[in-house]
């Protein structure tokens, strides 16, 4: 693997820009995708938080869905948060109706599973391998309910009503937090999916 991977973002909807900042700031190629052909130069991806449902069906309409799907089971290391981990998991509780995945990750996750909007919230986090806790920020942030057997747990919510629920996982080359690490100075997240980009 090259020591400059191109990482790209999905840009047809969500916080695509600050994941671009943060790449970038890592001496990452970072681009912008929308297109099939933006996603073939790829050696990692990101997923945003945003929408999923409208992320899905922007998807389809610009044609990305099925080379999304394709690229991540042929083994693409994908990093997708809030939203975006919802897009990769394989099974949704509280779903839309016909809310489509493109999978991957071998977990149930419930969407919207801490409230609305006016429930964000944020705070610190224990991630498995870090020596600090992250500062996590939560908006409408799904969680984990079912791990399956090949899924390592990263971090869980440490007290609350919430305490030792998932919201940070991995599975081989595909990595996913409830919360938004682009929203906040400290690039580690960030940094080990690189590292995982680098290592496939």
């Amino acid at each position: 693997m090259t020591t400059r991977p191109t990482i790209g973002v999905f840009a047809l909807q969500g916080d695509v820009r600050e994941h671009l900042r943060v790449l970038t700031d890592l001496d990452v190629h970072a681009v912008p995708v929308r297109r099939p052909r933006e996603l073939e130069a790829c050696h990692g991806l990101v997923i945003p938080g945003g929408e999923s449902t409208t992320m899905a069906k922007l998807a389809r309409t610009f044609e990305l869905f099925e080379p999304l799907r394709d690229r991540i089971k042929s083994g693409l290391p994908a990093f997708g948060t809030c939203a975006g981990m919802i897009m990769l998991a394989d099974d949704i509780e509280d779903g839309a109706v016909g809310q489509e995945t493109l999978g991957g990750l071998d977990i149930t996750v419930r969407r919207n599973a801490f409230g609305r909007q006016v429930h964000s919230f944020e705070g610190e986090i224990d991630f498995d391998g870090f020596d600090a806790p992250v500062h996590a920020v939560f908006i409408r942030a799904p969680w984990v309910e079912r791990l399956g057997p090949d899924v390592e747990a990263l971090a869980r919510i440490p007290a609350g009503e919430a305490k030792g629920r998932i919201v940070a996982v991995r599975e081989g080359h595909l990595m996913a937090t409830s919360f938004h690490p682009e929203v906040d100075a400290d690039d580690r997240i960030h940094r080990y999916f690189v590292e995982l980009v680098k290592q496939s």
